[in-house]
């Protein structure tokens, strides 16, 4: 399999329960720091793990071991690109990837998951069915509310039972992504990124959303919420509903009013990054 090169990295293959191969990539901090714990990143809808590097280096260096991986039909993973054979597939294969990253981990050290857009879902969805044990949660512009209008709804309702895995355009214009005209250059380049979406991949994010929303008030697992305040891509309105109904003593929020949909890739990061790094020294 030939993978995009990325040398500050490492590059694996999982194969899961049912045969398909997931595409993994591992950052690790310099040999023979004290690892404070694995991050491990869920990327976005039509994107893949490798265009978290420069966020997996930041952790790299304020003691972190990242782990991240291509979504079934995303990236380098099996699976036509935007496919989703059932409904719970991003779930399973989560669960998949974290029984194998503790396998690899010491078991004193915790692991935080980091889901961005369609993986802040998928990650915050998997902590709501307690279908692993974590010790933490960042979210970043998660698609808690993928703000769909009624017509959308409607053929989200509909095309699942007739056409399931009918792909189309996922509709994303990548000029919202940043501020930064280079990360949308990058973003448009990539032959990795697709802009395929299933219909039951569109159901999924639609029921998906919406139940996590709803499991807010017996939140147990520490959470970090950032969000962009000037998204075109998901819903704000989805994190702020959550971060209301959530428990203070488990959820920290922190909209960013002004940034596009993706929060570490704005020009003004540096304030993303270091909300991030106070909310992880705090508790590791």
């Amino acid at each position: 399999m030939a993978h995009r090169p990325m040398p500050d990295s490492t590059l694996s293959t999982l194969i899961s329960s049912d045969g398909q191969h997931l595409a993994v990539q591992d950052w690790l901090p310099e040999r023979g720091a004290a690892v404070r714990g694995m991050v491990l990143l869920v990327h976005g809808l039509g994107e893949h793990a490798g265009r978290y590097d420069a966020v997996a280096q930041q952790l790299n260096a304020w003691g972190f071991a990242v782990r991240g991986y291509d979504q079934y039909g995303h990236g380098e993973s099996g699976g036509m690109p935007g496919a989703l054979p059932a409904d719970n597939r991003l779930l399973g294969d989560l669960a998949e990837v974290v029984d194998d990253t503790r396998q690899r981990m010491a078991p004193d050290v915790p692991l935080i998951l980091l889901g961005h857009s369609l993986g802040g879902l998928v990650a915050a969805r998997f902590v709501s069915l307690q279908m692993r044990p974590v010790e933490a949660l960042v979210l970043s512009s998660p698609a808690l509310d993928a703000g769909m209008n009624a017509f959308q709804k409607l053929l989200v309702a509909m095309l699942p039972r007739l056409l399931p895995d009918l792909r189309v355009g996922n509709g994303l214009n990548p000029v919202f992504l940043s501020h930064d005209p280079q990360v949308v250059r990058a973003y448009q380049s990539d032959r990795l990124v697709h802009d395929r979406i299933s219909a039951r991949l569109a159901r999924f994010i639609a029921e998906a959303g919406p139940a996590t929303q709803a499991a807010a008030a017996g939140w147990n697992v520490p959470t970090l919420l950032l969000y962009a305040g000037d998204d075109h891509l998901v819903s704000p309105e989805g994190s702020r509903r959550f971060a209301a109904a959530a428990p203070d003593r488990v959820l920290r929020s922190r909209c960013f009013e002004a940034m596009y949909h993706e929060i570490f890739n704005e020009p003004d990061a540096a304030q993303v990054f270091a909300t991030l790094r106070q909310w992880l020294d705090l508790r590791f």
